[in-house]
C-alpha cells in the first residue's frame, strides 16, 4: 500500500512541476467557462441604430430617448436623408434604422394609424429577427408611456424592411464566416507543420546549407501553400455562388485581393507558430485546436461581438478572422467598396506584416 501511495505522490509531483500541464488542467476550464459564459448569449445588445426623423416633434423625440435608454440599442446618429442611412449601413456603423413618417405625431393623434419603418441589416437572419422584435417592443413601450400620460395614440403600423438578405437565407451569414475559419486554420496548420517537419527530420540544416538565404527559403515554403489556398478560395466561392446561391454584390477583384491578404496573414501565423514549437504534434495543437476557439467565439462567426462585454470585444480585435469576416460580409452581401472596408484591410495588413517580420527574425536566430 505504501508503494502505491508513493507512486501517486510521485505522479502528483510530476504534474505540479510541469506548468503547461497545470495550465491545461486548471487554467483552461476557467478560461473556457468565462469565455463561453460571457460570449454565448441569445440576446443581441448594443445594436447601432440610425434615426431618420423628418417630423422632429416631441413624440418622436420621446421614442428616440426610449431607444437610447434601452440596453439593446445605441443611437449612433440622427440623419436627414435616406442616403446617409445607406452609408451608415455600408460602413457597418449601424444594424438597424428607424424611419418616422413626415407627420408622425399628427398621425398618432389625429389619424387611424401612426406609421414607422424599421430597416434591418439581414446579413445575419437570426440576429435581424431578434433586433426587429426588440425594436418593435421599444416602440410599443414608448407609445404606451405616452398613452399613460393622457394622450390618445392611434395604433402603430410598423413596416420592416430587410436589407441585403430579404429572403432570410442563412447561407448569407455562414459562408463569410466559414471562409474565414477554413482559410485561417488550413493555412496556419499546414505551414507550421511543414517547417517543423523539416526540423524534426534534420533536413532544414541541409536547406540552410544551400546558396539561398533563410528568408528566401521561408518564402519558397510559403508559395505552394499560397497557391493551394487560392485554389481552395476559388472552390469555396464557386460553391457559394452556384450551389448555395450566395451573391458577390461587390467587386470580385476587391474580394480576391482581400482574401489573398488574409491567406498571407494565415501563412505568416503558421510560420510564427513553427518557430515556437519543436514537434509536429505541438504545431497541430497550437495552430489547429488553439485557433478554433477564438475564431469561433470571438470573430463574429456565431455570436455578435456587440453583445459581448468590453473585455471580450477588446480581445476580439486581435483575432484576424474578425476583420476578414466583417470585410467579406460587407463586400459579398452589402456590395461595399474599398473605402468601406479600408479599416479591415489596414488591420489585416498590419497583422500580416508584424507576423511575417517576427517569423523571419526568429527563424534566423533559431537556426543559426
Amino acid at each position: 500500500m505504501s508503494s502505491f501511495l508513493s507512486f501517486i505522490i510521485k505522479e502528483f509531483r510530476h504534474i505540479w512541476r510541469d506548468p503547461r500541464t497545470m495550465l491545461i488542467l486548471l487554467g483552461m476550464p476557467v478560461a473556457q467557462i468565462l469565455l463561453f459564459g460571457f460570449a454565448i448569449s441569445t440576446e443581441v445588445k448594443n445594436n447601432g441604430i440610425a434615426v431618420l426623423d423628418p417630423s422632429g416633434d416631441q413624440l418622436t423625440q420621446r421614442v428616440i430617448n426610449e431607444f437610447a435608454a434601452s440596453r439593446y440599442f445605441t443611437v449612433v446618429r440622427t440623419v436627414g436623408t435616406p442616403a446617409e442611412v445607406d452609408a451608415l449601413f455600408r460602413r457597418g456603423e449601424v444594424s438597424v434604422a428607424l424611419v418616422f413618417s413626415p407627420r408622425f405625431a399628427a398621425e398618432a393623434v389625429h389619424s387611424r394609424e401612426a406609421r414607422v419603418q424599421l430597416i434591418v441589416d439581414a446579413s445575419e437572419p437570426n440576429q435581424a429577427q431578434l433586433v426587429s422584435g426588440y425594436a418593435q417592443s421599444v416602440l410599443q413601450s414608448a407609445l404606451s408611456a405616452q398613452m399613460r400620460s393622457g394622450t390618445q395614440i392611434a395604433p402603430l403600423r410598423v413596416t420592416v424592411r430587410q436589407l441585403y438578405n430579404p429572403q432570410g437565407e442563412s447561407a448569407y451569414n455562414f459562408v463569410p464566416g466559414v471562409m474565414g475559419m477554413i482559410l485561417l486554420l488550413i493555412c496556419a496548420m499546414m505551414t507550421s507543420v511543414s517547417i517543423v517537419r523539416e526540423k524534426e527530420t534534420g533536413t532544414m540544416e541541409v536547406l540552410l546549407a544551400s546558396p539561398m538565404s533563410p528568408r528566401a527559403i521561408i518564402v519558397a515554403k510559403m508559395v505552394p501553400y499560397f497557391v493551394l489556398s487560392c485554389v481552395n478560395l476559388a472552390t469555396i466561392l464557386l460553391l457559394s455562388r452556384f450551389v448555395l446561391g450566395v451573391p458577390v454584390r461587390g467587386s470580385l477583384t476587391l474580394l480576391l485581393s482581400l482574401s489573398a491578404l488574409y491567406i498571407v496573414l494565415a501563412l505568416s501565423l503558421g510560420l510564427f507558430v513553427s518557430n515556437l514549437v519543436r514537434t509536429q504534434m505541438a504545431a497541430v495543437l497550437i495552430s489547429g485546436m488553439g485557433l478554433i476557439l477564438p475564431t469561433v467565439v470571438l470573430s463574429g462567426l456565431m455570436f455578435p461581438i456587440e453583445s459581448m462585454p468590453q473585455v471580450l470585444q477588446g480581445l476580439s480585435c486581435i483575432v484576424p478572422a474578425r476583420w476578414y469576416i466583417s470585410a467579406v460580409r460587407k463586400v459579398m452581401i452589402q456590395g461595399a467598396d474599398l473605402r468601406q472596408v479600408l479599416t479591415e484591410i489596414t488591420v489585416l495588413a498590419v497583422m500580416a506584416t508584424v507576423l511575417l517580420a517576427a517569423s523571419v527574425k526568429r527563424f534566423k536566430i533559431r537556426l543559426q
